[in-house]
């Protein structure tokens, strides 16, 4: 696929840079600031940016506006945030719109290469994929009269790792089950979840939504 890559460390930009190349991806450009990264796009369309969140000029949430900014221009480009902390508000603000082809990765994800290259292709194929560490602490607070405390724990297992993009099938390999018995789940969640069938709704998605308070 082709990348471009928006990072202001340049030993982790010219090592992610190294790592892509290496899976065989076409790195287009590699910035290190947010100003730089729309220019970047649009010149060479990649299907996939991967940006940090905190990024010059100001280092706050400079990479994660110019992301927004990028999917707001060209909606079919990937999008996959790299961050130093779990940040909810900066997590919500990427999935409030479309949650498709995006991710929110923590740095320290990126050691772990199998799992950083999955979120890329996952995003990549117009999936969600979230860190594991983000599905948790994004949790954190969930009141008492939320629908999901109707989950038992086995479907908040299985809506954990839908939440992380998973497939019903990888979910089953996860898991340890059959991919029937995870179908099965996953209906009773939408079920418990209060979702509807409706025309132009994925209740896939909606269940994600709900589970992070989107």
């Amino acid at each position: 696929m082709r990348i471009v890559l928006a990072e202001d460390s340049t030993l982790l930009r010219e090592g992610l840079a190294r790592l892509l190349a290496e899976e065989g991806h076409d790195v287009a450009a590699t910035v290190a600031s947010a100003e730089e990264l729309t220019g970047a796009v649009d010149r060479h369309r990649p299907d996939v940016v991967v940006t940090d969140v905190r990024m010059p000029p100001t280092h706050t949430d400079d990479g994660l506006r110019a992301a927004l900014a990028v999917r707001r221009r060209w909606p079919s480009t990937g999008i996959l945030v790299l961050s130093q902390y779990v940040e909810k508000r900066y997590a919500t603000r990427l999935l409030a719109d479309r949650p498709e082809g995006v991710g929110y990765v923590l740095k320290d994800r990126v050691a772990q290469v199998d799992d950083f290259l999955d979120a890329l292709d996952r995003v990549a194929a117009g999936a969600t994929a979230l860190d594991p560490e983000v599905v948790r602490q994004v949790l954190v607070g969930t009141g008492p009269a939320d629908p999901l405390t109707r989950l038992t724990p086995r479907e908040r297992e299985v809506l954990h790792h839908m939440a992380q993009g998973h497939t019903n099938a990888t979910v089953a390999e996860r898991l340890h089950v059959s991919q029937s018995a995870v179908e099965k789940h996953v209906n009773t969640i939408f079920d418990k979840l209060d979702l509807p069938r409706a025309a132009g709704y994925s209740r896939r998605v909606l269940a994600v939504l709900r589970y992070l308070g989107v």
